[in-house]
């Protein structure tokens, strides 16, 4: 996916209020504060002052306490949670450093240089001192004053160039291209073909430029998006809805932590995972007490990458948390637009390059949902003169964050619902990635073009999107076990039925990694994660079952190297033993990376997992073949998946839920 730093949003979020936060006692897992960041960056800079060394902050995030520390803290009650420490990963002169510094003692308690492959996030700062570089640059100048564009009417995207096989480091660089306003707000269905500039972000120099050929950029008509440009005919226009809660919600925050009906969750925010759901935990009514289902869960990593082979498109196979931060890329929501109107909206914080904290306003809503689906029911006509019907409609609660990663936006829901699931959904839409082609025809196109002319001179480029979520489950504890139930066609041949085949339910528990990695598509399976050490009264194991979406898999050849980088989107799940150090499915240092630290890499030691506390990896995807449809924007397409209980509880948890009142029947006719 294409990815231009948002100079309208960085400024934005720049020029907002630092909220000071309270001096209660803060939860071990919550965000780092305005102030931690603050003294995070004073901290450092003390350490390696400004005027000897060349210093920028690419990522500061919490450092996790060790999880046997967190839960210890939790069972006991205590007051005083577990020391607040800071991850810092830094540039200084040149050189990629790891610190962790110690918010209690006031002190960096390890430093260390990372000279591996791979380099940290990239900064909007940086990126947008690369993209001004070009304004400034003779040739490229030229190249725009040579096709008759307006220089002013240019706006131009970083984009990182990932890995092709390169024995020797190529140092920190981006390739800038750029895309044409004039007339729309829709730069993306207008990029300025073959003209390329890189980047070295170290030096902050142009070390390359190349403009190849001209091609039309395409037309601005039709493009711009925006409600006040649209003019006539319109659809026909919806009455009202009106989403209204009398009493207020039914959910309470306490801080970070999230309480609502049967459920009990703590969410986090973190430039790169974006949300973070801790702690998940249900109440059991008949065993009157909460029982852990999830320690932790993200979006560990987000693959992208495009099939076009052209020289100035072969590099776009993008990792958008690793390499520009999918929480960095969180945008303001609209109230009434991109949640109903009882949401609640909460902010968050991350830190420029600088080190200081910079606001993010808005950027979660947390609403109860009533679609008018329905929890169960049943309807009972068997028995004479009587009608029994029972109906409890579907009320879940939503946390939602959007992630606008340049070109796309990323729609994340994390639904909770009163049975026991959790729904995790991810919608896509946003504008496509474009090519400029010289053709207005299909009929024309006599070659291969790597992806489909949506309108005159524009292509949309064939890709695939990959998204890796991090699943710590704990299910009634930490130590766990993977489950593969197959389901298995078996013949009669005994002559005992007038039936020839029934199927049946096959087990089989994963000893290791290498017994747990399963691409999906090919057999029916349940897939379950279970406590072999607890049992329901009747004896079977309790546990929680992944139940998939739509399944996706990679095209690309295992010795490509975007899929060698990408290689933990070969299977669809993978289990891990828990390692606190193991969170990002594409390794710490995505840019530039090779492969060499990544969930293939690690699941290739074929450690043992069963009755362990594991981590399941569940990738997800979609091949983008584009059509007409996605053109100018593209409406939302979404994929997912649920983690459903499966004999977690004794019967079904919901049989007493009450029903909510919604009002009465209104008196109305068509």
């Amino acid at each position: 996916m294409a990815h231009y730093s948002k100079n309208f949003l960085f400024f934005l979020f720049s020029t907002l209020s630092i909220v000071p936060f309270s001096h209660q006692i803060q939860h071990p897992l919550d965000s780092l504060t305005p102030n931690e960041f603050i003294q995070v960056q004073a901290i450092v800079k003390q350490s390696y002052p400004t005027s000897n060394h060349n210093l920028t902050f690419q990522y500061i995030g919490l450092e996790e306490p060790n999880k046997q520390v967190v839960i210890s803290w939790l069972e006991s009650y205590s007051t005083t949670p577990p020391p607040r420490q800071a991850l810092v990963i830094a540039r200084i002169n040149h050189k990629t450093c790891e610190i962790i510094v110690d918010l209690s003692r006031n002190r960096i308690i390890s430093d260390q240089i990372y000279n591996g492959y791979g380099y940290p996030l990239l900064t909007f700062e940086e990126q947008n001192a690369a993209e001004l570089l070009l304004f400034k640059h003779a040739p490229f100048l030229a190249s725009i004053s040579k096709r008759g564009l307006k220089i002013e009417e240019v706006l131009c995207g970083s984009f990182a160039v990932g890995w092709f096989g390169e024995k020797k480091k190529n140092g920190r660089i981006v390739k800038v291209l750029c895309y044409y306003l004039d007339g729309t707000v829709n730069l993306y269905m207008r990029p300025i073909e073959a003209i390329t500039v890189t980047v070295d972000l170290e030096e902050m120099k142009i070390i390359h430029f190349q403009d190849r050929f001209m091609i039309p950029v395409p037309k601005a008509t039709g493009t711009d998006y925006r409600e006040s440009k649209q003019r006539a005919p319109f659809g026909p226009q919806l009455k009202g809805i009106t989403v209204v809660q009398p009493d207020g919600p039914s959910f309470s925050i306490d801080g970070n932590r999230v309480r609502w009906a049967n459920w009990d969750f703590h969410m986090s925010f973190d430039a790169r995972a974006g949300p973070i759901i801790s702690l998940a935990s249900i109440y059991d009514t008949e065993k009157q007490n909460f029982r852990r289902v999830m320690y932790r869960g993200f979006v560990s990593e987000l693959f992208v990458p495009y099939m076009d082979l052209t020289e100035e498109w072969y590099y776009r196979t993008f990792f958008d948390a690793g390499e520009y931060g999918y929480g960095l890329c969180a945008v303001p929501l609209e109230p009434l637009r991109d949640c109903p109107a009882n949401a609640v909206f909460m902010g968050a914080f991350v830190a420029g390059q600088d080190g200081m904290p910079i606001e993010m306003p808005n950027v979660f809503c947390i609403f109860e949902r009533n679609a008018g689906d329905v929890m169960w029911r049943h309807t009972e006509t068997m028995i004479p003169e009587v009608l029994v019907t029972e109906v409890r409609p579907e009320v879940s609660l939503v946390v939602r964050m959007v992630s606008t990663v340049g070109n796309y936006d990323y729609i994340n829901d994390w639904e909770f619902k009163q049975t026991g699931s959790i729904k995790v959904t991810v919608g896509l839409s946003g504008l496509l990635e474009v090519r400029g082609s010289k053709y207005s025809h299909k009929d024309q196109i006599h070659e291969e073009v790597y992806g489909t002319l949506l309108a005159e001179n524009t292509l949309g480029v064939h890709h695939d999107h990959f998204l890796t979520y991090y699943l710590d489950l704990d299910v009634d504890g930490e130590s766990n076990s993977f489950v593969k139930s197959k389901l298995q066609t078996t013949r009669v041949t005994d002559q005992s039925s007038p039936r020839k085949s029934y199927w049946t339910v096959v087990s089989e528990t994963a000893k290791t990694e290498s017994d747990a990695k399963i691409k999906l598509g090919s057999e029916s399976a349940d897939l379950l994660v279970v406590n072999p050490n607890k049992k329901t009264k009747v004896g079977n194991l309790v546990g929680y079952r992944l139940i998939p979406g739509s399944v996706t898999g990679p095209l690309l050849t295992d010795d490509d190297y975007p899929q060698i980088r990408g290689a933990f989107t070969k299977y669809n799940v993978w289990i891990t033993p828990y390692n606190k150090s193991e969170k990002w499915a594409g390794g710490l240092y995505l840019d530039q990376s090779r492969g060499d630290d990544t969930l293939a890499t690690w699941s290739s030691r074929n450690r043992r997992i069963e009755n362990r506390d594991i981590v399941l990896w569940y990738t997800f995807g979609f091949h983008h073949v584009p059509y007409q449809e996605d053109f100018p924007l593209m409406p939302t397409i979404s994929n997912g998946f649920e983690l459903r209980p499966a004999n977690f509880f004794e019967n079904n948890p919901v049989l007493k839920v009450k029903v909510t009142s919604f009002g009465r029947w209104p008196n109305c006719s068509i």
